[in-house]
């Protein structure tokens, strides 16, 4: 049955790989969000995602050296020339990310001194209702199975994020900030989408957190005083965020995206409040409530149905009715 069920995933937009490594990416940021929390204690907003970011460029450069001495003696004079095109447009495409990158997460930083974890956790993840609605304005057509997905999706975050009795009226300025930092975060995944498939996926992410790690630290030492001693204490989740959120999770993002279209990319990376939570419990002894447990199972529940949507449209199309 397993067998089947990855047989016609593979055959749709959507691909096995690309939901895999989409999934993956969003456990990484949940264990990383309890990293990120942690770090907040020791360190201001800018210091923390200043040295994250630009760490995370640091850790993928000896794999993109190492990478391209490989493959640059297998390349004939034609395909160099090709490569360094493509270089080009990793620049490009690479500045473009880390700008929108660097508002998205350092929004969500400043969050954090005025809003609770759940409460900034369910709103970033509102990105998977904009993902879709700002695809409309590009003439896209989303599916209604779709559309109830991202609508479950919803309902299992706000289990998972608000406990009994409160609600949007709580909303406050870490909220808000919150909420831009869920637009950004759209922006940066329909940019992924369109400039992706152009690029080398690692290159991409090096070349967007070294440009969002650069702009964090100006701004770092224009409005912060950062201190040796504090960020020695905030090291571990420095180092954490930077080398698991940055350098691996954004780069798996970035080469997921290839294999997944953006708007079921959106539902499953923001599986990251569901890793978070059960995270947390693990980590820091966070023990999930009932609701919690419900808020986890809805989230799951709205990702299997989009992918069997996908699955059975891909049984009943032609290509496979006449195979």
């Amino acid at each position: 049955m397993h067998f089947i069920i990855i047989h016609f995933i593979m055959k749709t937009q959507t691909s096995f790989k690309g939901i895999f490594l989409l999934l993956l990416t969003a456990l990484v940021w949940g264990t990383s969000f309890v990293a990120q929390s942690e770090g907040m204690e020791s360190v201001d907003a800018f210091t923390f995602q200043g040295i994250r970011t630009l760490l995370g460029s640091l850790v993928l450069v000896p794999v993109i050296l190492f990478k391209s001495r490989v493959e640059r003696k297998k390349l004939s004079a034609q395909e160099k020339d090709a490569r360094n095109i493509q270089n080009k447009k990793t620049w490009i495409y690479g500045t473009m990310l880390g700008v929108a990158l660097c508002i998205a997460i350092n929004f969500q930083q400043f969050a954090f001194y005025h809003s609770t974890a759940g409460k900034i956790a369910f709103i970033t993840a509102t990105y998977m209702f904009f993902v879709p609605l700002v695809g409309l304005f590009f003439r896209k057509r989303i599916p209604l199975v779709t559309w109830l997905c991202i609508g479950l999706g919803f309902v299992g975050l706000y289990f998972l994020s608000f406990a009994r009795g409160t609600g949007f009226d709580s909303l406050n300025r870490g909220d808000v900030q919150a909420f831009i930092c869920a637009i950004f975060f759209t922006i940066q995944i329909l940019m992924i989408e369109k400039f992706g498939p152009e690029c080398d996926g690692v290159k991409l992410s090096c070349v967007q957190f070294f440009v969002s790690g650069a702009i964090s630290t100006i701004l770092m030492f224009i409005f912060e005083t950062p201190q040796l001693e504090t960020i020695k204490a905030a090291a571990l989740p420095i180092l954490y965020s930077g080398i698991m959120s940055c350098g691996v999770a954004y780069t798996l993002q970035i080469i997921g995206q290839k294999y997944c279209e953006a708007t079921i990319a959106s539902l499953l990376m923001c599986m990251e409040s569901v890793f978070a939570a059960i995270s947390a419990a693990i980590i820091i002894n966070e023990k999930l409530t009932p609701r919690e447990i419900l808020g986890c199972a809805i989230m799951f529940t709205a990702i299997l149905i989009t992918q069997g949507a996908d699955i059975i449209k891909a049984r009943r199309s032609p290509e496979n009715s006449t195979s």
